[in-house]
Parts: C-alpha cells; sequence; structure tokens
C-alpha cells in the first residue's frame, strides 16, 4: 500500500519550472498560491526533491492561519509532514524545510549515503533509507504508507516528478500554466529524466477540469495507467 499521490506544479506556457540556472521564477500570482497553500493543508505530507531544496530553499509550511487552526481542530499537526528525497543527503543543516515551523521532517536518502552526513542531519529529521545507489520511491511510499501517510502532496523537481510518473506512482496532477515563456533547452521541465521510448509507455491524462485563473489556466488531471492506492 501506498499514499494517494498529488503532483502540484507551475510551468510557464512552454513548460518549464524555471531558468536553466535553476532560477526559481515567479510564474503564478496570490490566486494560485491560496489554491496551494489550501491543498497543502488538506495533504498529511508534503515532498521535494533535493535539486528543489537547493535551489529554492522552501519551507513548505501552511501561510493560512485559520488553516493552521482548522488542522489544529481536526487533530492534525500545523504543517504536514515535510519530506525530501535526498539520494546523498546534501539537504544543508541550515535549510529551511528543517526549521521553519513546527512539524515532523523525512529525509529519504540511499544506502550509500555518507554516514557523516546523515548524523548531521539526525537532529532535525527522521532519515529513511530505501534504494541502493538512488532512493527507490516505491518502497518509500511504502514506508510512509506504514506512518500513516495517507494523502501525498509532491511540488518537484522535474527530476522526483519524472521517477513518480515512470513507476507508476502519481495518481493526479494539476498544473497551472503560466503567461510567460522561459525558454532553453537546458530549462527544467515537469518530468525530466531519461523519457520514455516507446508510445505505449507514455502515462496518459483524463482531464478532470481546466479553469482560467489570473492571465494563465489551472489544469486538474487524473492519471490513468498508474498503481494506484485506491
Amino acid at each position: 500500500m501506498r499514499p494517494y499521490v498529488i503532483v502540484n506544479v507551475a510551468v510557464s506556457a512552454d513548460g518549464k519550472l524555471s531558468t536553466r540556472e535553476r532560477r526559481q521564477v515567479k510564474i503564478s500570482g496570490r490566486e494560485d498560491f491560496d489554491r496551494v497553500d489550501e491543498m497543502k493543508a488538506g495533504c498529511d505530507a508534503i515532498m521535494v526533491g533535493i535539486g528543489t531544496v537547493l535551489a529554492d530553499d522552501p519551507s513548505l509550511t501552511i501561510k493560512s492561519a485559520d488553516r493552521i487552526a482548522w488542522r489544529v481542530r481536526t487533530k492534525k499537526p500545523e504543517h504536514p509532514i515535510r519530506i525530501v528525497v535526498d539520494s546523498q543527503c546534501r539537504t544543508p543543516p541550515g535549510a529551511k524545510i528543517l526549521h521553519k515551523g513546527p512539524g515532523l521532517r523525512i529525509i529519504a536518502v540511499s544506502q550509500n549515503a555518507p554516514a557523516d552526513r546523515i548524523a548531521a542531519l539526525k537532529e532535525y529529521a527522521d532519515i529513511i533509507q530505501a534504494g541502493d545507489e538512488s532512493v527507490d520511491l516505491a518502497a518509500l511510499l511504502e514506508r510512509l504508507f506504514e506512518r500513516g501517510i495517507r494523502r501525498l502532496m509532491v511540488e518537484g523537481g522535474g527530476t522526483l516528478i519524472w521517477g513518480l510518473l515512470s513507476a507508476g506512482l502519481v495518481d493526479e496532477l494539476t498544473m497551472f500554466i503560466g503567461n510567460l515563456i522561459i525558454g532553453g533547452k537546458d530549462a527544467p521541465t515537469l518530468a525530466d529524466g531519461s523519457g520514455y521510448i516507446s508510445e505505449s509507455d507514455f502515462p496518459t491524462l483524463k482531464r478532470i477540469s481546466c479553469t482560467p485563473m489570473e492571465e494563465g489556466v489551472l489544469i486538474h488531471w487524473k492519471v490513468k495507467n498508474t498503481t494506484s492506492s485506491e
């Protein structure tokens, strides 16, 4: 068993997550930020890859005091569990995700991650080792399910999202498409990685909704060919 996995991204009109230097770009605005905050409040955990931590230093906390209060009233922690997929345990001990706001943090590493780096992070986060050279995402999700995580939100980046999609581990995708073009063949996209060779392997999507928002559009998809937890 695994959690229900929802990937949430904001991309440019040409499908880029950020610039070729991995510099964060403001793609959406206040309305979408509020939507994402509401989504976070409804999830048990939020996951990002180490590339996102190193490039953006996110905290992944809920911003709305009303939503935090709702979680407390419903016997949930103030913030969802924050998870970093970090095969070689490169998360800086001073990263915001480890310090901003109360709550549990989890760093997922491979079996060959350096022991000294693991020791340095154990003060701030639980460590889960899954996979030899890189994190085995299917095994990780099983471990997260055992810890009571039922609804997992993934916020990037492209390498992590590709890994989840290619393993059939994504159930829904929400994508805000902004009104700008970033360009660059080396700029990260929604699904980086090696890519599929055969068309028969392509994940297919069922559109749930398509809503104009700000100067862009929000598309909500259901992933059809997935190892669904439901």
